[in-house]
């Protein structure tokens, strides 16, 4: 029987490659669990010094060290920066983000556009002459934005060159604007879930739904039934207390239907061996069914890979 998660875009002398990097970076659970590292782009310096941030943190390669150690599915970043420290880093599952935009301009100013940097040939080339570990290609998304055709173009566009290379999708869509009243509104984001399973994604990644600014993870299964096929990712946010982090992540596995998550800040603002460690406890629940219990276990005691 063929998998639910091989789009009928991949061509026949693509297949094995495009299971072979869902396979891999899914640990043959279904579920992702994406490393963020796109916002020293996104968020400038913001994440990376100040306050309550090891100094360790504003080095890029503070995220390759943590990524060629840790269980993660996929290290997401820009191509430039794989191509800076891809060399010694030849172990990273990598997804390159092919586009990126500053926050700067305040939506309040301008409605977000966020254009494609790069092509899929350039990085299917790349993959080529570089031999690293190249599993898939990311694209952020504004619905909402007067931008938004630019955008949804350049999206259907990447996940049908991705699929053609044998590449895994991965979308960010985040509705923002002048028109968006609250990012977190429930309905919206299954609105921009649906939008990512009509782009052909493989998985989107989205924010936290919230009523009266609260978590219930029951508030997923909206969003998570309206992407069908796409796996829901949810964004892992500011850092916030690590049992309470690993709690909402299982719940929202577990009672708000999603498969996976896509973390940067909680794990990469850490000194080096806690982010492992809570790279790992994020993976074992992402993508080995582990309690919280368990999952709190390791980030106190630590594992080794692939445990």
């Amino acid at each position: 029987m063929i998998p639910f998660w091989l789009p009928a875009d991949v061509p026949k002398e693509r297949e094995g490659r495009f299971l072979e990097n869902f396979e891999k970076s899914t640990g043959g659970s279904g579920r992702l669990m994406l490393f963020a590292g796109d916002q020293k782009v996104e968020h400038l310096n913001d994440d990376f010094f100040g306050p309550d941030i090891p100094e360790e943190d504003n080095d890029p390669e503070h995220l390759f060290r943590i990524a060629s150690r840790a269980d993660i599915g996929v290290f997401a970043t820009q191509l430039g920066l794989v191509a800076r420290y891809g060399r010694d880093y030849k172990s990273v599952p990598y997804l390159v983000k092919l586009n990126s935009k500053t926050n700067l301009i305040p939506y309040s100013e301008k409605d977000p556009w966020s254009q494609q940097w790069l092509e899929v040939a350039d990085v299917v080339r790349f993959a080529r002459h570089s031999g690293l570990d190249i599993r898939g290609v990311g694209y952020t998304v504004y619905p909402g934005s007067e931008h938004e055709h630019a955008m949804l173009k350049e999206a259907a566009r990447l996940v049908e060159e991705a699929h053609a290379h044998g590449l895994l999708a991965v979308l960010w869509i985040y509705p923002k604007g002048k028109y968006v009243e609250d990012e977190h509104d429930p309905h919206l984001i299954a609105g921009a879930a649906g939008v990512a399973t009509c782009l052909g994604a493989d998985f989107v990644k989205l924010k936290v739904p919230y009523v009266n600014g609260r978590f219930d993870p029951a508030l997923l299964r909206e969003a998570t039934k309206a992407a069908g096929r796409t796996g829901v990712l949810c964004e892992g946010g500011s850092r916030i207390d690590e049992a309470e982090f690993l709690a909402q992540l299982h719940e929202q596995i577990h009672i708000g239907h999603s498969r996976g998550n896509g973390t940067g800040r909680n794990i990469h603002q850490r000194p080096l061996e806690e982010a492992i460690r809570m790279a790992n406890a994020i993976y074992a629940v992402t993508v080995r069914n582990a309690s919280v219990e368990k999952a709190l276990e390791i980030l106190a005691n630590g594992s080794t890979r692939n445990q």
